[in-house]
């Protein structure tokens, strides 16, 4: 049984929530995000306090269960407070900025890579060697966020590389003689 899933999740103020034919339309003030559900479960909206259920007793042991409130609770919460992940480039010469929909990368290649920025994530650059992107779902953010760090993965000799902002790289020592 899920420790997540039996709790309810509480609904801002400014927040909507209608579950219609298994998709959830949660709205708020940045944005709105829809949510396919399994068609085992439910969602009962009683005062502002959402519940996902189970149709069936014997469903309360799928792991699904906790998984599926897990994405409502991601959802409620990028449409209040929307989601960010910034990412920094490290090595002489690299450098990204966002020209109309794309992001420019230039990261030690012959050539430049330009990155088609998909609508539902914002991309901005303050400096040439930080990347901050936001989203209301913390699904795409993530995957962006990933795709652009895999043009040029940190390296562990001298850390050259996109790596999050938060992230420890491993240094490994060279060779020795």
């Amino acid at each position: 049984m899920s420790r997540i899933a039996k709790n309810s999740i509480n609904l801002p103020k400014d927040t909507t929530c209608t579950f219609e034919n298994n998709i959830l339309l949660v709205k708020g003030k940045l944005g709105s995000i829809s949510l396919s559900i399994s068609n085992i479960f439910t969602i009962k909206n009683d005062n502002n306090k959402i519940n996902v259920l189970p149709i069936n007793d014997k469903d309360k042991d799928n792991p699904l269960w906790g998984t599926i409130s897990a994405h409502v609770i991601n959802c409620i919460n990028g449409v209040n407070n929307g989601f960010s992940k910034t990412l920094e480039l490290n090595g002489t010469g690299y450098r990204a900025q966002v020209s109309g929909t794309k992001l420019k990368l230039q990261l030690g290649y012959s050539h430049d890579i330009d990155y088609e920025i998909p609508k539902e994530v914002k991309i901005e650059c303050p400096k040439q060697n930080i990347i901050k992107i936001t989203s209301i779902n913390k699904e795409i953010l993530g995957a962006v966020a990933a795709k652009i760090r895999a043009f040029r993965k940190p390296e562990p000799f001298k850390g050259k590389g996109i790596k999050y902002e938060n992230e420890f790289i491993f240094r490994k020592d060279g060779k020795k003689k």
